[in-house]
């Protein structure tokens, strides 16, 4: 969706007009996640997907029927869907797809979520799927103190409130925690869905990072490089990174958020940095730390760790050497090592070949 939303305001700011398409229910064994967005411009360019491709191209003519007319519409692909649409997902699951109008000019909550993804605040947006009102949505942003409402651009009606109280509650409980629901309202199905952008700090400006610095753009992550050396800290060095910091690196870990959602790789193989770095790390809350060194500079550093007061259920934490066992051996090889243990990690995957493991692919 971040990617989406940041093209959709691109077009806005042209004065392109465009549709906005996002999977609000799946069933069975769907190719995409609920929140997956898909985005079609007047001029026909599409950003994104909603289905692995299978019925992508369904989507992209309601995205232009919806452009043409400027009203929201849904839609359910699969083995209960809607016949006239004659297409499904391959895989035999199923998904609901809310196509939108996003006008080209005036305020619409779409720019709103862009900026607070962008400057890495958490944001949660709803939208009522059916009814004469369906396509109104409103935004709450983290540290705002109010989410206000903001109609469909297919109707431009600002006098009406969007439906609060359970609708509301439920956005606040869901604001900084990745995820999508739908809730009942008096107003009918509300589609609700929290955007978190998850951090990705890596420590150590070298040719690893340059290339993990890349494909954790690409994951989604907004990622941080830091490191203490001035010579190597070049910000054209890293043109994915949201910020390139010089500083030690367990002093700027000290003063930077951290949450479940951070992801903390030390690609520095110093002693000199890793220690009060991993000391530091291994005592706040983030969800993934890993560190990079052969099994020999592994296990020299638990000795130092453990001479510096941290306790083994801390240690236990620790993902050294860092990333899977792909054979890497290229900067770039090795970025994907670490990057497809990130992603095992957060999903819950396994890290083996998927054929001959008889599990479902999506859990």
């Amino acid at each position: 969706m971040e990617t989406v939303a940041e093209t959709v305001s691109r077009w806005r700011a042209e004065g392109i007009p465009c549709a906005l398409a996002r999977v609000v229910a799946t069933g069975g064994s769907s190719p995409l996640a609920t929140g997956t967005a898909m985005a079609v411009s007047a001029t026909g360019e599409v950003i994104g997907g909603v289905s692995g491709g299978c019925v992508d191209g369904a989507v992209y003519t309601l995205c232009r029927e919806v452009t043409a007319d400027g009203r929201p519409t849904t839609a359910v692909f699969g083995p209960d869907g809607d016949e006239l649409l004659a297409v499904g997902p391959t895989c035999g699951g199923s998904l609901e797809v809310l196509v939108e109008y996003v006008p080209p000019h005036g305020g619409h909550p779409v720019d709103r979520v862009t900026a607070a993804l962008r400057e890495g605040r958490p944001v949660v947006t709803t939208a009522i799927l059916e009814g004469p009102r369906a396509g109104d949505w409103t935004v709450l942003v983290g540290d705002d103190d109010e989410a206000s409402p903001h109609p469909g651009g297919h109707r431009g009606d600002d006098s009406r409130e969007h439906p609060g109280g359970p609708i509301r509650a439920r956005a606040a409980e869901m604001l900084g925690r990745p995820g999508t629901a739908v809730v009942a309202s008096p107003a009918g199905r509300v589609f609700v869905q929290s955007l978190a952008p998850p951090r990705l700090l890596v420590f150590g400006a070298t040719a690893f990072a340059e290339a993990l610095v890349r494909i954790g753009a690409l994951l989604g992550y907004r990622v941080t490089v830091c490191d203490a050396r001035p010579v190597f800290v070049a910000p054209e060095r890293f043109p994915a990174a949201a910020e390139v910091v010089r500083c030690w690196p367990h002093e700027f870990l000290r003063r930077t958020r951290v949450g479940p959602s951070t992801a903390i790789c030390v690609l520095t193989h110093d002693p000199r940095f890793d220690i009060p770095l991993l000391t530091e790390a291994l005592r706040t809350d983030a969800g993934y730390i890993g560190a990079m060194g052969s099994r020999r500079t592994h296990t020299e550093r638990l000795t130092s760790l453990r001479e510096a007061g941290v306790g083994e259920s801390e240690l236990r934490r620790l993902r050294s050497p860092i990333g899977l066992d792909l054979g890497a051996r290229t900067a770039a090889e090795t970025a994907v090592s670490i990057a497809a243990e990130l992603v095992a990690h957060h999903r819950g995957g396994t890290g083996a070949p998927l054929t001959g493991l008889e599990m479902a692919i999506h859990r």
